[in-house]
């Protein structure tokens, strides 16, 4: 741009940020500067019309861009171009293990966000998924710090090369919707800083997020929106982090505590985020009027809010007012082929298996099918529909009955088999005992003809399922989805179940189902990636994010009695430390159905011998194993190879492995490469809290190279001096 001599500092774009910042922040009045600090609608707050700083644009939507909400109520204000891309839920992402597709999904987000005119993107989420009944796990990246660190950071950095901020959230420890506003958690230091904690800090540190969102939760008695140990002393000062701290809506519930603790930018407040209004106007925000009041009052430092007024201004810098962003696009060609090829690479193959001895297993199905009946409510709803915030209004949606139709054509018939009813905050539509029988004989019988039967059921984002604001009830499929799949089987052996939800469900049935693919929600294009790997033009390469325990008492959070899980309704304890998913199935030698890393593929991999560069490294050194992997089918395919860590002998309590490392990797068949890994001083240590610090304890050391977190194909030992 061209600046005239006259142009102050703040809007001249080639001085340095934090000089334009001062700047402004100098000119500003302290009115202003309490205005800039909190809501002013739904979904914006205010800049500084006076010296031509824009308005914050914020808006839901970790999987897309919501559909617009009203300027102060939570209708939706029904405007006719706001359709967008679902892009596939996070889980699904999760599921891919591939960080160059995490950083195309937050591109494409931005570039939806930019057409939008949207400056902050509320997402990703990175909670840590503890307990399958989270109604909010599908928004979430998985079990494993470790894998969501490594995906995180290219989402964040592929978002905000738009000029679109993306707002990590919740922290921390919003880990079930149940509660959500008040339970207060207790855990160790060590499953703080060892599970919980990691992917925000890569997502601060590495990726740089411009904003984070923080938890509805308490932690150790203190709001998490507020908390002094968690946004003052580690993420603002170990972490060194700049951004913006923004409530969760509603989040915030002490002046003092805001003005004190960490809170910079106050949003919803006096509502639930979701449904509810309040008689209080954004005046009455504890972070408006009150806050003004206390400092003049000189109650608490009015430093306190220069420092929130500074963090706003960059935040507004980088996206509202950078003039050099791009115009961005929507629900484009370019961007549903990148939902697609997410769909394609997170649907994770669990089972395959011949229908009768010596055969070839049901999965990819054969383009001379016969007749193929598809079976279940999620063929045909809208899975974006639901959910609490994450629901979309999309342009497109391919059903998987679509794309299977699109592939097979009229072989293609349809059942229901069983109704789900609407989708609707915080009720259940009951649906009549007739309705479903009549929908279940009707599936029944026309399975008998079928010489296949597709079963697309799972869960949907009704309350009580994959929800905002309420847990799951139970870990069963409901609507009557296993008597429905154990009588599919009765009278049809070929049966193929695609599971669609973003949460480990439980599963009597498995062994009666040759055929099981975990489909997740896939978004605006779920059909075609369902389709594409059903038929086999896509190879499956999806690996479980996380662990489907055979029963609910299987999983760690579910182990300690109703203290762990959900609490008291006032206080929870996290009893099972740092044993969350598969470092409790190793550790407690208690095997999950399907193994964290989980994924089959119509191809096979022969993993090779190690080579390691020592047997022996020194605290500050690094360790290299290489393998080589080949393809040994007659597809070409993808494998992720996984590498894990083991401390043989530790004065703590430690995992029996835990996720280090991994690489996605492509083979032709008959093709072999070579994977490298290093090994850090880093993965060899765990959180001393005496001392707060990282320790990596003298001993033996064992690496662990499969394709699962159970399917080791190769043990390295070694040893640290």
């Amino acid at each position: 741009m061209t600046v005239n001599a006259g142009t102050p500092i703040y809007q001249d774009e080639s001085r340095p940020l934090d000089e334009r910042v001062e700047d402004a922040l100098s000119r500003m009045t302290m009115q202003e500067k309490i205005n800039m600090i909190h809501a002013q609608g739904k979904f914006s707050s205010p800049g500084v019309a006076r010296l031509g700083i824009p308005d914050l644009w914020m808006s839901d939507g970790p999987h897309g861009v919501r559909a617009e909400i009203n300027w102060n109520d939570w209708g939706y204000s029904k405007r006719t171009n706001d359709s967008i891309t679902a892009f596939p839920a996070l889980t699904a992402l999760a599921a891919t293990w591939n960080p160059t597709l995490a950083h195309a999904y937050g591109n494409a987000l931005g570039e939806e966000a930019l057409y939008r005119e949207k400056d902050v993107m509320l997402g990703p989420g990175i909670n840590i998924y503890r307990t399958p009944l989270n109604g909010r796990n599908f928004e979430y990246m998985g079990e494993d710090p470790y894998l969501a660190s490594v995906l995180v950071v290219p989402y964040i950095k592929g978002m905000q090369q738009n000029g679109v901020a993306a707002c990590v959230k919740h922290f921390a420890l919003n880990n079930q919707e149940k509660w959500r506003g008040h339970i207060d958690v207790r855990l160790s230091d060590r499953a703080l800083h060892e599970i919980y904690l990691p992917a925000f800090k890569s997502a601060v540190t590495e990726g740089d997020s411009w904003s984070i969102m923080g938890a509805y939760n308490k932690i150790r008695g203190q709001h998490a929106c507020h908390n002094e140990m968690l946004l003052n002393k580690i993420l603002k000062d170990d972490w060194g982090y700049k951004g913006v701290v923004i409530t969760d809506w509603g989040g915030a519930h002490d002046t003092r505590e805001a003005a004190l603790y960490g809170l910079d930018l106050e949003m919803g407040s006096h509502t639930n985020g979701l449904t509810s209004e309040s008689e209080f106007t954004t005046d009455d925000y504890y972070m408006a009027r009150p806050y003004l009041e206390m400092i003049q009052k000189d109650e608490v430092p009015a430093s306190t809010l220069d420092d929130k007024t500074r963090r706003l201004l960059r935040l507004n810098f980088l996206t509202a007012m950078r003039r050099s962003k791009p115009l961005g696009s929507v629900a484009s060609p370019e961007h549903y082929a990148v939902a697609e090829a997410i769909g394609n690479e997170a649907i994770v193959l669990l089972k395959n298996d011949p229908t009768v001895k010596g055969g070839n297993p049901l999965l990819p199905l054969s383009p001379d099918v016969k007749s193929i009946l598809v079976v279940g409510d999620n063929a045909t709803r809208d899975l974006m529909k639901g959910g609490g915030s994450s629901e979309l209004k999309v342009k497109d949606n391919v059903t998987p009955l679509k794309g299977l139709r699109t592939i097979y054509g009229d072989k293609v018939k349809y059942a229901q088999g069983y109704r789900a009813g609407r989708p609707m905050y915080s009720n259940v539509e009951e649906i009549p005992a007739s309705v479903q029988d009549s929908l279940r004989a009707e599936a029944i019988a026309m399975a008998r003809d079928a010489e296949v039967v597709i079963f697309v059921g799972g869960l949907n984002k009704n309350h009580l399922q994959d929800c905002e604001a309420a847990d799951r009830e139970g870990y069963a499929l409901p609507y009557g989805q296993p008597e429905l799949i154990k009588e599919l089987s009765e009278v049809n052996p070929n049966l193929i179940v695609m599971l669609l939800s973003g949460n480990a469900v439980e599963m009597p049935w498995a062994s009666e189902v040759p055929a099981i693919a975990q489909a997740w929600y896939l978004g605006s294009m779920a059909g075609k990636s369902i389709g594409n790997v059903i038929s086999g033009k896509v190879n499956p390469s999806g690996k479980l994010p996380f662990s489907f325990p055979v029963r609910l008492e299987d999983n760690s959070a579910h182990s300690f009695g109703t203290i762990a899980y959900p609490g008291d309704s006032i206080r929870e304890e996290y009893l099972e430390d740092i044993l969350v998913g598969y470092r409790w199935h190793d550790t407690k030698k208690i095997p999950a159905r399907y193994p964290f890393g989980h994924g089959l593929s119509y191809t096979t991999f022969d993993y090779g011998k190690p080579v390691a560069s020592a047997k022996t490294i020194g605290k500050d050194e690094s360790l290299t194993i290489t393998i080589p992997v080949r393809n040994t089918g007659t597809t070409a395919g993808k494998e992720t190879v996984q590498l894990y860590i083991g401390d043989e002998k530790a004065s703590v309590l430690r995992p029996v492995k835990e996720l280090k490392g991994f690489e996605k990797i492509e083979l032709a068949p008959g093709e072999e490469k070579t994977v490298n890994f290093t090994v850090s001083p880093d993965a060899l240590k765990f959180y001393d809290p005496a001392t707060a610090s990282w320790i990596a304890e003298p001993g033996k050391f064992r690496a662990y190279i499969g394709s699962s977190s159970t399917d080791i194909r190769a043990i390295v030992p070694f040893e640290l001096k």
